[in-house]
C-alpha cells in the first residue's frame, strides 16, 4: 500500500527544515497512541538507525529502521528509512522523507509504502496509518513556525 501526505510550511528554506529534523522534533511526531519509547536516534543520514519499542497497553513491539538514502539538492533533500525489525503486522516499511523547496515555502513529504502481508490487513491499517500522519501536520507547523 502506498500512502502519500504532504504539509505546506510557508515562509521557511529547505534549509532551516532539514536542521529542524532532530531527535526532539521526532519525539514531538509521534501520537498519544500507542506509546512510544525512543531507544535509538542516530539521524537522518544513511547507515544511522531509528529503534522504538511501542506501547499497545496489553503487549509492546520493536521497530527498527535504517536511513538506506539520503541526498539533497538546491531544491530536494530527503531520506529514506526501511524498517529492519518491524512490529508482528507489517512485514514491509519503507518511509520517503522529502521536503521540496517551493514559491511561498517548502512543502514536507511523508511518502510511505507499507505490507502487511494480506490486502485485507492492509486495507485495514491503511486509514490508521493515514490518521497518524496527518496527525504530523499541525506538528510541523508549530514547529518550523518562522519566529
Amino acid at each position: 500500500m502506498h500512502l502519500k501526505i504532504k504539509t505546506l510550511i510557508r515562509g521557511v528554506s529547505k534549509d532551516r527544515i532539514k536542521q529542524g529534523f532532530t531527535k526532539q522534533l521526532f519525539l514531538s511526531l509521534n501520537p498519544p497512541l500507542p506509546k512510544v519509547k525512543l531507544l535509538q536516534f542516530d539521524g537522518c543520514k544513511s547507515g544511522d538507525v531509528v529503534g522504538l519499542e511501542l506501547n499497545f497497553i496489553l503487549f509492546r513491539q520493536k521497530w527498527v529502521s535504517e536511513i538506506v538514502e539520503d541526498d539533497e539538492d538546491e531544491q530536494v533533500w530527503y531520506f529514506i528509512d526501511k524498517g529492519i525489525l518491524l512490529p508482528f503486522f507489517l512485514s514491509f516499511w519503507e518511509h520517503r522523507h522529502i521536503v521540496e523547496s517551493g514559491e511561498s515555502g517548502s512543502v514536507i513529504i511523508d511518502d510511505i509504502s507499507f505490507s502487511t502481508g494480506f490486502l485485507i490487513t492492509d486495507l485495514f491499517l491503511y486509514p490508521l496509518l493515514s490518521l497518524q500522519f496527518l496527525y504530523r501536520k499541525p506538528i510541523y507547523r508549530k514547529w518550523f513556525k518562522t519566529p
